[in-house]
């Protein structure tokens, strides 16, 4: 359980950083409710959902090989990988940085894709 609890610390932190920039960006831009047509507030809103997107689900995924007891070292690189991953894709979003965007989705879908797979072959194999 200890992978899930340092996911869950590390991406939730990311998420409030990302919504306290949110707010940041309304309360300077006098915006209450949506973007105000403003570029730098719709990437912030589209970065923090973004994250909450991603984060939900594959939270799952690490809880599910948690339970069964996957192997830890296999937990850590699919937590450390993902959460670089996010990190880097919320960088690239707020920072005007598209290789970093697009290095972060990708490495995003692909750490996906390998814990679904890590879990399929947990259930088939446990």
């Amino acid at each position: 359980m200890q992978w899930f609890g340092l996911f869950v610390l590390f991406n939730v932190l990311l998420l409030t950083l990302l919504a306290m920039n949110v707010s940041r960006l309304r309360l300077q831009e006098r915006v209450a409710n949506g973007d105000g047509g403003l570029i730098s507030l719709k990437k912030a809103i589209r970065a923090h959902l973004n994250g909450v997107e991603h984060v939900v689900v594959y939270a799952l995924v690490i809880l599910a090989l948690s339970l069964l007891r996957a192997s830890p070292t296999l937990q850590a690189v699919l937590v450390i990988g993902f959460s670089l991953a996010r990190v880097l894709h919320a960088y690239g979003m707020l920072a005007v940085a598209f290789n970093a965007r697009r290095i972060g989705a990708g490495a995003t879908y692909l750490f996906e894709l390998f814990g679904l797979a890590t879990l399929a072959a947990t259930l088939l194999t446990g």
